[in-house]
């Protein structure tokens, strides 16, 4: 980076200029050379420190921003020192451990936060963990799904509808189940209430068997590739939901307010689980930097 000199930044006050001008009007045998050699000396003597002075200056800003508890602050003055006065070295060196400091302060007061936070969605899944069935095969299963209760396999025997589930990581999914007689080969869903309405995109996990001789068709949604049809029933959970089985035929039928309810229910559960996952991450990360930081600064110390 090129930087503009000031010639009379040089100087340390006017005196010194008014000492230049005087000599130079009450001799004039003083030859140039020696002036300039003068005005050398003088504008080296005065920068001759390399800014450390000022660089300490900052620093000591810097410290007191962090005692303060503002880090962003001290941040940007520690990140100052280097630009403004990369010569002051041992200026520098202190900055970047105070910098640690300050970055360790910073993921401790987010881990705080976020220890906070999680009590809170805890005790938010806790009140209301036991409206719901979790089912789990632990022989085969690593994550279980929770369902309303009057959406379970159990009292949904050769019933068609839409079911919801929630994971325990979070993660909602809607299923099709068609099995009112026939195959359609259903691959889609539509949801209507008078003009407005929302349909599924092509199912990518579809399955097809028969039970008793009855076939039976299912496909899942995943919540995001599911067209907006969850959404769409969360928001018209009170009005006549018309659903539509989409395959080389269409089947039609109304949805339940049961199963409305089931799906209001457990798109709240998922937030709420979800926002837990979420927590988790963001704890790691903070607990990586926090050990990085630490790990810095013991290698500084030993230094």
């Amino acid at each position: 980076m090129v930087q503009n000199y000031d010639f009379y930044s040089s100087f340390s006050s006017y005196q010194e200029l008014n000492c230049i001008f005087v000599l130079m009007k009450n001799d004039h045998k003083m030859k140039k050379i020696e002036i300039l050699c003068l005005i050398v000396c003088i504008g080296l003597l005065s920068c001759g420190d390399n800014g450390v002075k000022k660089a300490e200056q900052l620093l000591e800003k810097a410290q007191r921003s962090f005692e303060s508890g503002q880090y962003s602050e001290a941040k940007l003055q520690i990140d100052s020192i280097k630009v403004l006065y990369p010569k002051a070295f041992e200026v520098r060196k202190k900055g970047i451990k105070l910098m640690q400091q300050v970055d360790l302060k910073e993921q401790e007061k987010t881990l705080a936060y976020l220890d906070s936070m999680m009590t809170i969605k805890v005790a938010q899944f806790d009140s209301i963990k036991s409206h719901f069935v979790l089912e789990k095969d632990t022989a085969y299963q690593e994550v279980g799904n929770y369902f309303y209760p009057t959406q379970t396999v159990e009292k949904n025997i050769g019933r068609t509808f839409l079911r919801a589930q929630v994971s325990e990581q979070g993660e909602m999914a809607m299923t099709s189940i068609y099995c009112a007689g026939g195959n359609i080969h259903h691959t889609a869903v539509k949801v209507s209430v008078g003009e407005d309405a929302a349909v599924t995109p092509t199912s990518k996990d579809i399955y097809e068997t028969t039970d008793l001789g009855r076939p039976i068709e299912k496909a899942d949604y995943k919540l995001g590739e599911d067209g907006g049809v969850v959404a769409f029933i969360v928001q018209h959970k009170d009005q006549n939901v018309q659903v539509q089985f989409i395959g080389d035929k269409t089947y039609r039928t109304a949805m339940q307010a049961s199963d409305r309810k089931a799906f209001v229910e457990l798109s709240n559960l998922a937030r709420i689980l979800s926002g837990i996952e979420q927590i988790k991450k963001e704890q790691k990360e903070a607990n990586r930097k926090i050990e990085f930081v630490k790990r810095k600064m013991q290698e500084n110390a030993a230094d």
